[in-house]
């Protein structure tokens, strides 16, 4: 039987010009425990982003963070040159001094090096969509978005994206600096980002859920998604998928793993469909 595309997820244009299909891929676990320092196995995080392209994957998440380096060094090896239309996001604005340590690092000259290190890691010319990673609240939010634009000016970023932000918080950016994308926690079990979502879907920014794959309680046994699950012939994890799909047609979820056969799964996520019926059982399990 043929594996499923990402392409039956549909499609979404990023800034309304750069067109991927809603489900893509987050390249987090391609590194060490910790998201720190090597894989444990190189090989299989090297087919694993092959694997992505030929089921067709085009829109590929990470982070300059993520290793750090480790995790842009390995998409360009496994990758690189580039198919057409493979969109390569990356984001900026953590220091890492450990495995799961974070230091939010929002100054300017930071941002900037961190930048040019992710073009000379990707082996690009222009990134097509950079994420500030977390706004620094001990640097001026203006000079942060600032450099954004900045960087926008000369050419080195096409597209700009937030993360982890409000709905404030993004009107703040807007003031400054056009933003296309803003990638917040949010998945079925956890909905506290509804708010932000709807101001997404108002303005047709593009939402990148973090995390799409927890289901807490859902998926027990006897649980609203483990029921979907079994009727749908499906994991709990594909139907959690799938609900993200069907929840905004600004959805642009980024399951991430270090195995091809995880990888497969996920992406045939992509050919789910939810009836009303399951798509309101499981939106009303959980509160927004």
């Amino acid at each position: 039987m043929p594996h499923v595309s990402a392409a039956e997820s549909g499609t979404f244009a990023i800034g309304g010009d750069l067109p991927v299909h809603r489900l893509g891929y987050g390249a987090m676990q391609i590194t060490g425990p910790g998201v720190f320092g090597p894989p444990r196995d190189r090989d299989e995080a090297i087919r694993v982003l092959r694997r992505c392209v030929a089921l067709g994957v085009d829109f590929i998440d990470t982070a300059d963070s993520y290793g750090p380096n480790v995790s842009e060094e390995l998409i360009a090896e496994a990758l690189h040159p580039y198919p057409a239309g493979l969109v390569i996001a990356t984001k900026a604005g953590f220091e890492r001094p450990g495995p799961g340590s974070w230091i939010t690092n929002g100054r300017p000259e930071h941002l900037r090096a961190q930048c040019e290190g992710s073009l000379r890691r990707l082996k690009l010319e222009r990134i097509d969509l950079w994420q500030l990673h977390r706004i620094d609240h001990k640097v001026p939010a203006d000079e942060q978005f600032g450099v954004m634009a900045e960087l926008q000016r000369e050419g080195l970023v096409r597209h700009l994206g937030l993360s982890e932000v409000s709905v404030e918080q993004i009107e703040a950016a807007r003031r400054v600096v056009p933003i296309v994308t803003v990638q917040n926690r949010y998945n079925l079990a956890e909905r506290e980002a509804e708010r932000v979502l709807e101001h997404c879907e108002g303005l047709g920014i593009g939402f990148i859920p973090w995390y799409p794959l927890l289901t807490g309680r859902l998926a027990e046994e006897g649980g609203p998604l483990a029921r979907a699950a079994a009727r749908l012939h499906a994991t709990p994890a594909q139907v959690a998928l799938a609900w993200l799909l069907r929840r905004s047609a600004v959805m642009l979820p980024i399951p991430g793993t270090s195995r091809v056969a995880h990888l497969e799964q996920n992406v045939a996520a992509a050919a789910l469909t939810l009836d009303d019926a399951t798509f309101a059982e499981l939106s009303e399990a959980v509160p927004a």
